[in-house]
């Protein structure tokens, strides 16, 4: 899919801003992929790079065990920007000397241009940028000028325009860094002559041909389940394949309310697929059974999402394809040879290790906020493209403990008011996610002057650009107000509501 576009390899020293930097890039419409800190030099070059960026790490260079990189990247030709420690490692490797100064950065700073400077050029003399260090770069390797300080740092930017080689000891990728996309793009299409050509139609266009080419004329199923994600891929194989698609929507009893409907008439009446509805409720909550675990749960149901997918395939006859919207964060988040495990995603880390069907996965190296535009190109409706995230596993990584059908339906109740509520408050695209949980334990509570022993439900409604990393948005206290008083009023089975209040990270969206 990626052959096409200029390409960008952002090296992760283990950043919390490593997604922010790729996402940054792509922002600018070039495609940028993120690779780990140990890969040889040889294998990133043969991705055929027109620049490569270090990411910043929460280590120092001295510290044991600090990731590095293979040296012999810097004498290939390919322009290199390191951020942070990315700018620390470079002059360490390159001959320069970074220092604890007992003095460290952190937040708004003062960054002073000190003459000319490719990477800077035309920034003011001053402006502020975002800092986060403790070690500092204190001397240039031999080659370098240094093109930037503070009243702290005396080297907070450096360059060796021969060998096309620039470091920055703030965060450009930051919104608090003034001129930080300014930079980006310096680096990208003057230093690196990248082309934008990541864009929502050439993507599609890309995805689309790889897509055949995999394929060819054989039939294809795509996993439809509702969300955003899974939409969006089975307009975007249905555009490469036409009839070739089948879609098939397995109705697991945890989706929410009206899910199902919403689902079929967008495919059947819009675009005019073959839809499969199958109805296996009663097989999901038998699976799930006195199961607790959120791993577990994740596993289980990834798995009989594949075995009913195999099934719909046999009936069909002659499909061995099958189409899933996961996407990069999915990836990440279920473990790659860059990061640990964080959960298993159904469709990635939950999926059976014997499987009947190849999985084609268009959407693989897209963020959501890429796939949103993408679906809008592909001209679903509004309702579907801007849909709230929901995880494939559904509603059971929702409830805290085990999934009974009693359980669920008190969920997907309070689920619904809390839908309306933020609708009718038009805070719909302002949040990036909102749901609530049930949390399987039961406190006591009065109602109508009687004892009550019944669950608490908790909202938990999200701000963030990728959902690599989220802040707990600050809803309105009327509005939580009114959410109480109704989940409270309307659904049987709950006394109590509570709003969670914890960033991504520590904590993560979901709550399993």
């Amino acid at each position: 899919m990626t052959s096409s576009f200029d390409t960008i390899l952002v090296v992760d020293f283990g950043a919390q801003y490593a997604q922010l930097i790729a996402r940054r890039v792509r922002e600018a419409h070039v495609y940028s992929e993120i690779v780990p800190a140990s890969m040889p030099a040889e294998e990133m070059l043969a991705r055929q790079p027109k620049g490569i960026i270090f990411s910043g790490g929460p280590k120092s260079v001295y510290a044991e065990n600090a990731p590095s990189i293979d040296e012999s990247i810097y004498d290939r030709g390919v322009p290199v920007l390191g951020i942070c420690y990315g700018a620390q490692l470079l002059t360490r490797q390159l001959g320069g000397e970074v220092a604890r100064t007992g003095t460290g950065e952190y937040g708004r700073t003062t960054l002073r241009r000190l003459g000319a400077s490719a990477l800077l050029e035309e920034w003011p003399e001053e402006s502020d940028v975002w800092m986060s260090h403790g070690d500092s770069m204190v001397a240039a390797p031999a080659g370098f000028s240094v093109v930037a300080a503070t009243s702290e740092v005396p080297v907070a930017a450096l360059e060796d325009r021969k060998r096309q080689i620039f470091g920055v000891q703030f965060h450009p990728e930051v919104a608090h860094t003034e001129r930080g996309q300014e930079l980006l793009k310096r680096f990208l299409f003057d230093l690196c002559d990248c082309l934008p050509t990541w864009t929502p139609s050439s993507v599609i266009e890309s995805a689309a041909e790889a897509v055949r080419a995999t394929v060819g004329s054989e039939r294809v199923l795509c996993a439809l389940s509702g969300g955003v994600d899974s939409a969006v891929a089975a307009a975007l194989v249905h555009k490469a394949v036409g009839d070739q698609l089948t879609c098939v929507f397995v109705d697991t009893g945890l989706m929410r309310s009206g899910e199902g409907s919403q689902v079929e008439a967008t495919f059947r009446r819009q675009f005019n697929v073959d839809l499969v509805h199958v109805k296996a409720e009663e097989r999901f909550y038998e699976a799930l059974g006195g199961v607790t675990d959120p791993e577990r749960k994740r596993k289980i149901i990834g798995e009989l999402f594949i075995r009913v997918f195999e099934e719909v395939s046999r009936e069909r006859e002659d499909i061995s394809y099958l189409v899933q919207g996961t996407l990069y964060p999915d990836v990440v988040e279920s473990g790659t040879s860059a990061a640990a495990t964080i959960k298993s995603h159904h469709n990635v880390g939950g999926l059976p290790a014997e499987m009947d069907l190849e999985l084609v996965e268009p959407l693989r190296l897209l963020f959501k906020d890429e796939v949103r535009a993408i679906g809008i190109e592909l001209g679903l409706p509004e309702e579907i493209v801007w849909r709230q995230p929901f995880p494939g596993p559904g509603l059971a990584v929702r409830i805290v403990g085990e999934v009974t059908p009693e359980r669920v339906e008190i969920l997907r109740k309070a689920d619904a008011i809390l839908l309306e509520e933020v609708h009718r408050a038009g805070l719909e695209r302002e949040l990036w996610q909102y749901f609530a949980v049930l949390p399987a334990i039961r406190s006591v509570g009065v109602m109508g002057d009687e004892r009550t022993y019944a669950y608490p439900i908790v909202i938990r409604a999200v701000t963030s650009g990728d959902a690599m990393t989220a802040d707990w948005a600050r809803l309105p206290y009327e509005l939580l107000e009114t959410l109480s008083s109704r989940i409270i009023g309307e659904v049987a089975g709950v006394n109590r509501v509570a709003y969670d209040v914890t960033s991504k990270p520590p904590g993560t969206i979901e709550w399993e």
